[in-house]
């Protein structure tokens, strides 16, 4: 069966504590989950993924932001999420670190937490199984990861390409 690729950036900024900014979601997907921010690419315009982070930044966290204040930390492609669609995701570290967390907006509202406060919070199910530990795992380096999500809902990871920072 044929679906759509979807493309999208997260963008993961930290405070000068070590704090990861999260946006608390007010709408689907994820609603009432708490994730980075980002968004899908503007395909149609050819947009880059870059270009995507750097205007996502913009848009919901007023940052002004140039690609090379960007770290690609990894790629997830997720084969067939929810039976509609497959994504393609890039995650992108902003090496500045940031000051405040921005006001809210339409899709949510914005907080700095720690690395162990992760654990106490709702969070979509991979990203607390999966894509947080590959995070932390490669923060610093670069990391490729394939999720084949079956019909029956069941997901299959594969590590496509590990390049830790340490290590």
């Amino acid at each position: 069966m044929s679906m759509p690729h979807k493309i999208s950036t997260l963008l993961y900024g930290f405070d000068g504590e070590g704090r990861v900014l999260l946006m608390e979601r007010a709408q689907e997907p994820n609603l009432g989950l708490w994730s980075p921010p980002g968004g899908k690419l503007h395909t149609a315009e050819g947009e880059s993924p870059y270009m995507c982070a750097c205007r996502e930044a913009r848009e919901e966290l007023g940052l002004q932001l140039t690609p090379a204040q960007l770290h690609l930390v990894g790629m997830v492609s997720e084969h067939g999420y929810a039976g509609q669609a497959h994504w393609l995701m890039f995650l992108f570290e902003i090496l500045p670190p940031l000051s405040v967390a921005p006001p809210p907006i339409r899709e949510g509202r914005f907080a700095f937490i720690s690395r162990e406060g992760l654990e106490r919070l709702p969070l979509p199910e991979t990203d607390r199984e999966q894509i947080w530990p590959l995070f932390w795992r490669h923060r610093g380096g670069f990391f490729a990861a394939y999720c084949h999500v079956h019909p029956d809902g069941r997901r299959e990871w594969t590590l496509e390409e590990s390049r830790p920072a340490h290590g």
